[in-house]
């Protein structure tokens, strides 16, 4: 179906203004979490997560703008293409590093990766470098070549290999948590971690599953003209999945997730530092001057 004032498919011609209004939704988004850091005590994983959401809103005003110009022009403007494959790179990074890292636990309760742990992000960044050049190879080539649809297949190969390994961190912490609560005959506070990170994991998997097969599923059923509702659909449930990842761990003094041992015996069973789990690297509890009971890595 040809568009008759511009260069754009029917498909495409409502994702410039999608991609603007998602970016304005994600921006607010950002400063709302930002607003909420400022009034509590809070780690480096949760301005992380906030440079993660800007660069989000960043990413999807260079796309609105790169499609701007290819209905404009008929093609897209170098510079502004360039910007949106910078930022599109760092925001894909940063999602899966942000999400590994707070399955591990990283500044929330340690501050230590384990070698398995670190082999994670060694295997997910170069990964994520390759399905980045991928995805502009796929944006600069002719949709009926060869070429493209054996980038296709590898952008699609390598994001899912990205969404499985950053489940095994938050495996590895439910697995310790599981043996943390039996050891301490199921510590209140072990169960409510273990409880956080169970709903962490569906919800990652929820997310892959929607974004990486019913989406595409519903975008090979829907007629023509409305396959712009594929990108919409994505937007949304990323949005939805920011939100509610930030509700889990945000910074409050009743998330199960920062709350510390408070007997002896909790904390001798903590000084165990582990192979792997959420609390590795821990050696004991200091106090702070504001009274907040932090935990302080091991110096062995």
């Amino acid at each position: 179906m040809c568009n008759p004032d511009g260069y754009l498919s029917a498909a495409e011609i409502p994702l410039s203004r999608l991609y603007l209004y998602m970016a304005g939704v994600f921006f607010t988004a950002a400063l709302v979490w930002v607003y909420n850091l400022m009034n509590y005590s809070v780690f480096k994983i949760h301005w992380l997560m906030a440079a993660l959401a800007f660069t989000k809103s960043t990413s999807l005003v260079f796309h609105s703008i790169n499609y701007y110009f290819i209905n404009t022009e008929g093609h897209p403007i170098e510079g502004w293409a360039v910007m949106y494959y910078i930022t599109h790179l760092l925001k894909g990074a940063l999602l899966f590093i942000t999400l590994a890292l707070i399955g591990t636990g990283w500044a929330f309760v340690k501050y230590i990766l384990s070698d398995k742990e670190k082999k994670i992000f060694m295997i997910v960044i170069p990964l994520q470098v390759l399905a980045n050049v991928a995805y502009i190879i796929i944006e600069s080539t002719e949709e009926g070549s060869s070429e493209y649809y054996v980038w296709k297949e590898i952008l699609f190969l390598v994001d899912l290999i990205c969404c499985g390994a950053i489940l095994f961190p938050v495996v590895w912490s439910i697995r310790h948590l599981q043996e943390a609560s039996s050891t301490n005959g199921n510590d209140a506070m072990y169960l409510e971690k273990l409880k956080l990170f169970r709903h962490y994991y569906v919800m990652i998997v929820c997310y892959i599953y929607f974004t990486r097969i019913i989406a595409i599923l519903l975008k090979i059923t829907m007629p023509f003209r409305w396959q712009w509702c594929y990108e919409f659909l994505v937007e949304v449930s990323t949005l939805i999945f920011f939100v509610l990842t930030g509700y889990k761990f945000r910074p409050a003094s009743n998330n199960p997730y920062l709350q510390l041992p408070q007997d002896k015996d909790d904390v001798e069973n903590d000084e165990v530092v582990t192979e792997s789990g959420a609390l590795e690297g821990i050696s004991k509890v200091k106090k702070t001057s504001n009274g907040r009971e932090r935990q302080k890595e091991s110096t062995l």
